[in-house]
């Protein structure tokens, strides 16, 4: 594919400017402004409504190189694209209605996830109006807010006539009082922008709502968003390991010392399984034709909690192998300790991950 051929140049161009973004922790404009005229925002669209048409598989590289370079940016990207993936998961299995967001994303639009904050029960409050809802909450983190053009949320219904209830909807961000509280001050991946998004009294059509579910209880629609989220945001974390091992082979060159060459190693150790891991959760999507069931959701997860673990093991050894100098603001090395930790927080951190996938290995379902 020519945006994989070309995905190194476009690297080089994010790193110029990825230290600064990060010591200011501001996301740029201009730099997604460059990612949609390189066509890497709709990369993933098919070739008839306008897209690249990219598989599954080279978006997962695409992600991949570009965090090597800069990961706030591919981390940005990879939250824009797994909506995106969704959106071509339903296409795939038949659901028209993915058509109208697909265009809408190959004529440039940014789609912004909250879905990680709203998870199951999801938070807000919903009212029924004529012709829609009002809605109000607090969303964040919201990765790329301040770039995007879309809001993909949930805002919680609990005066819904059957009991509790969560709209699934999109907000156009130039609707009416939306606006962005600059939230985000954090360790690592500084300059993905993820700041929160504040719905204060919002008017949401009907047209804008794709799903209405029951409040605090499992629906298929995450096992579509978890094996399709996962595989490419685990790619960019990939991405930041495959950074880390470069600066581990250029610091041991030349040396002999065995202690160096044991550390060597285990970087090599840590690394293989985070590919290897990441490489299985990308096949297994199938290219979007994957099954939505509950036991692919599970070992996505088990797979993410596996990998995020390597990927942080790879830049801590390599730190460790690099010594002092690593432990600098100057050196590369400290930025991608700090962004790779930001794997564990996508869903599910750990512990609910492993409970999650015990519960469906047994027969149950994912949440108690």
């Amino acid at each position: 594919m020519e945006l994989i051929e070309n995905i190194d140049n476009i690297g080089k161009r994010l790193a110029i400017g990825a230290s600064e973004r990060d010591r200011s922790g501001s996301i740029s404009p201009e730099v997604f402004a460059d990612l949609r005229a390189e066509g890497l925002t709709s990369a993933l669209v098919p070739v008839e409504f306008g897209g690249g048409g990219a598989t599954f598989d080279e978006m997962g590289q695409i992600l991949r190189a570009l965090a090597r370079y800069d990961a706030s940016t591919a981390v940005t990207l990879a939250m824009h694209t797994h909506l995106v993936a969704a959106q071509v998961w339903r296409y795939k299995h038949g659901i028209a209605e993915a058509e109208k967001v697909l265009r809408k994303v190959a004529d440039g639009a940014v789609l912004v996830s909250t879905g990680a904050s709203d998870w199951i029960g999801s938070n807000g409050v919903a009212t029924r109006v004529e012709g829609g809802y009002r809605v109000s909450a607090r969303k964040g983190p919201a990765s790329g807010c301040e770039v995007g053009q879309i809001l993909v949320t949930s805002v919680r219904w609990d005066a819904a006539p059957d009991g509790p209830q969560v709209i699934h909807c999109a907000i156009p961000f130039d609707s009416p009082n939306v606006r962005i509280d600059k939230t985000w001050d954090t360790l690592g991946l500084r300059a993905t922008g993820s700041h929160t998004v504040v719905l204060n009294d919002v008017f949401v059509p009907d047209a804008a709502v794709s799903l209405i579910r029951a409040a605090d209880q499992w629906h298929p629609v995450w096992n579509t968003v978890l094996g399709a989220a996962m595989p490419l945001i685990m790619a960019a974390y990939l991405g930041i390991a495959d950074a880390a091992l470069e600066h581990a082979r250029a610091a041991a060159a030349g040396r002999a010392e065995h202690h160096v060459l044991h550390v060597l190693g285990e970087v090599i150790n840590a690394h293989t399984v985070a590919e290897d891991v990441v490489t299985a959760m990308l096949a297994s999507a199938n290219d979007l034709h994957f099954d939505n069931t509950d036991d692919h959701a599970g070992r996505t997860l088990s797979r993410k909690s596996v990998a995020a673990a390597a990927a942080i093991d790879t830049v801590r050894l390599t730190l460790a192998l690099v010594g002092g100098s690593g432990y600098s603001r100057s050196n590369e090395i400290e930025r991608l300790f700090r962004d790779v930790n930001g794997s564990v927080f996508h869903p599910l951190p750990l512990a609910k991950q492993t409970l999650l996938s015990a519960r469906v290995a047994l027969g149950g379902s994912p949440v108690g």
